[in-house]
């Protein structure tokens, strides 16, 4: 089947289709200054329908000159609405045009959605899900008419996919809005749009924000130099510390994206602690000073505004929950991703339909049984142990693990890349199933992957950051979609901001 990665990491700013992919190899080049303000995308969610209660009337201006875009026609059949819950596409541009420039650079032509995200606003739970998707999903390619200026897409051939960052570039918010709907399922009210003029403003406009590093951090190319420990910044330094990437742990988007919830957290735990939604004159400083970096659908409009309005009353940081989409490393290319499977499914549509995650499905148990019932004897599986998440010893501590188990490890080193949170079993063929098998029974989360290139009768097991060592976690209770958990890679809104040191470990840090 073809494959099509013309907006590929190695240089996903170009504007041609059909560029050649990069080698398969751990991402070394990271441009800065790509995703550093839709985050804030989430908080204004909030802040434009808190500002509709009080004042729409008298900042028409304000509310005018925020771009809108009219997606009629452009969807296509959209997946169904089962609820009244609210769903808001929160979309990050890198685009170049008017004071972007300045920031990200000149000559790179279009825009892309370095950032993406899914706001599920839970009435029913009083509760509220931040689903990233990384930039660097593999996706269909679906046919996308030419809107907000431009040329649109034609749909692939059958397995043809694209980045999805790429539908931004190529069909405008529409045709992101149409491909996630597609790939999730699940039903989008309205979009977001934000580019990055207006970070800085929106910063201090807020008060600031608390940032945490467990190392100091000194990059004169992203201008950050800040010790290690708390610090309240502001416009200038959060700016830095959103453009840094490449010094700092693996320098993968998986793990930006990990820095950038701890980030929304803390900012979600400095809108309530000022109290900022019952302060409309603050809240309209804010949009007055990002409404000309704004874009978002026509639909949402004074009424849809107040409607979500409601449904924010009464949240909580502890109600907030950020969680990205379940991904593995996609074979063609590493440096990119696609879903996990079934996982993904299960997260997409428990927001769909606003319920609880489906519990894992289990193999019948003999009763009785103290062990879990394996394939082999552990002491036939060979395994060699991959470190996958970047998280200093944890290859060592699953290798002693799986010894006093009785399994014959082989090897210890790191994996080709650090990106993984799902542990990841590896065998070369059906033959070395069984004993696959045998070790995923120790593992209460981990995928089977066949790679016909490994040799023959060892196991390849990469630790993800989710692994908490060995044993099925059976009687785990049923979680709701904003108590997914620790396990999945979620954090709460409350959480401490310093507990954040898996997204900063990896070979560009020091050990922590």
């Amino acid at each position: 089947m073809r494959r099509r990665t013309d907006v590929d990491d190695g240089d996903w700013n170009a504007p041609q289709r059909g560029r050649r992919p990069p080698e398969p190899k751990r991402r070394s080049r990271h441009s800065l200054g790509r995703r550093i303000t839709a985050w804030v995308s989430v908080s204004l969610a909030a802040i434009l329908v808190a500002g509709a209660l009080g004042a729409y009337v008298k900042y028409r201006s304000v509310w005018d000159s925020i771009k809108r875009v009219d997606v009629e026609g452009l969807l296509g059949k959209q997946p169904p609405k089962y609820n009244n819950a609210e769903n808001i596409l929160l979309i990050g541009s890198d685009t170049r045009v008017n004071g972007n420039a300045k920031i990200g650079g000149n000559g790179v032509p279009g825009q892309r959605s370095d950032t993406l995200m899914l706001l599920h606003v839970s009435p029913g739970h009083h509760e509220a899900t931040v689903m990233s998707i990384p930039r660097e999903t593999m996706v269909p390619i679906l046919g996308c008419a030419a809107s907000d200026g431009t040329p649109g897409q034609q749909a692939g051939s059958t397995g043809e996919l694209e980045l999805i960052n790429a539908a931004l570039d190529f069909g405008g918010p529409a045709c992101t809005w149409k491909t996630v709907e597609a790939v999730t399922g699940i039903h989008i009210d309205h979009f977001i749009e934000l580019d990055f003029t207006g970070f800085q403003k929106v910063v201090n406009d807020i008060g600031g924000v608390n940032v945490c590093l467990p190392f100091a951090v000194h990059d004169p190319r992203a201008n950050l130099n800040l010790a290690a420990g708390v610090h309240h910044v502001f416009g200038p330094e959060a700016l830095a510390f959103w453009r840094e990437r490449e010094g700092v742990g693996t320098g993968s988007d998986i793990q930006r994206i990990q820095r950038d919830q701890f980030l929304m957290a803390s900012l979600v735990q400095g809108i309530e602690h000022a109290n900022l939604l019952g302060n409309p004159a603050r809240l309209l400083d804010v949009i007055r000073d990002t409404a000309d970096a704004m874009t978002t659908d026509t639909g949402l409009d004074q009424p849809s505004m107040l409607h979500i309005a409601e449904s924010l009353k009464g949240l909580s940081s502890k109600s907030v929950q950020f969680v990205t989409s379940p991904n593995v490393p996609w074979p063609p290319n590493v440096n990119n991703v696609e879903f996990q499977q079934p996982q993904a499914d299960e997260l997409f549509n428990a927001i769909a339909h606003d319920t609880t995650l489906p519990t894992a499905t289990k193999k019948p148990q003999p009763k009785k049984s103290a062990t879990p019932v394996v394939d082999i004897a552990p002491s036939q599986v060979k395994v060699e142990v991959e470190n996958g998440s970047g998280v200093d010893g944890i290859a060592g501590t699953a290798s002693s693990d799986l010894t006093a188990k009785g399994f014959t490890v082989v090897g210890a080193t790191d994996a080709p890349n650090f990106g993984f949170t799902t542990s990841q079993i590896e065998y070369a063929s059906a033959a070395d199933l069984p004993a696959a098998n045998t070790l995923k029974a120790q593992l209460s989360n981990s995928q089977l992957v066949k790679d016909p290139a490994l040799t023959p009768g060892t196991i390849v097991l990469i630790v993800g950051s989710a692994f908490h060592g060995l044993g099925a976690a059976s009687s785990a209770p049923k979680q709701s979609i904003t108590s997914i958990g620790a396990a999945d890679g979620a954090i709460k809104g409350n959480i401490n901001i310093c507990q954040n040191k898996a997204a900063f470990a990896g070979p560009n840090s020091p050990s922590i």
